[in-house]
Parts: C-alpha cells; sequence; structure tokens
C-alpha cells in the first residue's frame, strides 16, 4: 500500500525509484500502480517526473 498524502507519497516514490527501480514504469509494472495516477497526484504538488534523472523533481 503506498502512501495516499502527496508529501508522502514524493518521498516514498523517489525512494523506490533511487534504491529499487529503473524507471517510474518499472516500479507501476512492479507495484501494480496507476502511473497517471501517481503522475496526478504529484502534479498537484507541483512536482513532475524526470525520467533522465528518475526521480520526482
Amino acid at each position: 500500500m503506498i502512501p495516499k498524502d502527496p508529501v508522502m507519497l514524493l518521498s516514498y516514490v523517489n525512494t523506490q525509484l533511487r534504491d529499487h527501480y529503473s524507471s517510474l514504469d518499472d516500479l507501476c509494472r512492479s507495484l501494480d500502480l496507476d502511473p497517471q495516477q501517481i503522475i496526478s497526484s504529484l502534479a498537484a504538488i507541483q512536482y513532475q517526473y524526470d525520467a533522465d534523472r528518475n526521480q520526482f523533481v
């Protein structure tokens, strides 16, 4: 289960990307998550996925 709070979600997702996954798609496939839902939640707090850095910035 992933955090619902966007700030906590940001921390969780970036940590997972840094430590375990080479891309957002890999993370979402592995954890059976909807990437658009994560992107939308984090966009609400002004964060966007940067594929080159493999993190939300």
